[in-house]
């Protein structure tokens, strides 16, 4: 069975950090199960629910990061985070509510625009930010106790940007 790409996985996602480039992989995958699901007889209810339990965890992961590396709670790709999040929720009960695909059918190509230009600014500047500070987000601690102490002390006037120079 050929499976439908809407999304397809490329270098230009690649952010070469192991572990985001995995959960990023994940994320593309689902959305083309999502989209097969979609244009097909079958319920694309549960293939989007899997897409939204995987997006929770991925955006909680991401965020996770930031506390760890210096950012405030309300810094701007944590906002996108969550902008997404309620947009993708309010579509899961608008459907479950009315039964009605239109919502989730204008979605899926929202969604697809906005990920690779999310993963190109927002979050290759997390993967900078993080080598450039020492931290590993597979240890979930810093290189050396120095760097660990330089961003305890930032963290008194945290990072409220996504982290990239022309956000700011």
């Amino acid at each position: 069975m050929r499976r439908m790409t809407i999304l397809a996985w490329s270098d230009s996602l690649t952010l070469h950090q192991a572990r985001i480039d995995q959960v990023h992989q994940e994320f593309v995958d689902l959305i083309n199960e999502w989209a097969e699901v979609l244009g097909g007889d079958e319920d694309p209810l549960p293939a989007y629910a899997r897409l939204l339990a995987h997006t929770e965890a991925h955006f909680a992961m991401e965020e996770d990061w930031m506390a760890a590396t210096g950012f405030a709670r309300d810094n701007c790709h944590n906002k996108q985070h969550a902008m997404v999040l309620d947009v993708m929720r309010e579509v899961l009960a608008h459907t479950h509510a009315h039964g009605d695909l239109a919502p989730m059918k204008q979605l899926l190509p929202e969604l697809v625009n906005w990920f690779p230009q999310h993963a190109d600014m927002m979050d290759a500047s997390l993967v900078f930010h993080m080598k450039q500070v020492g931290f590993d987000p597979d240890t979930g601690g810093f290189a050396s106790a120095e760097a660990e102490a330089a961003i305890r002390k930032a963290q008194a006037t945290p990072i409220s940007s996504c982290g990239s120079s022309s956000c700011t």
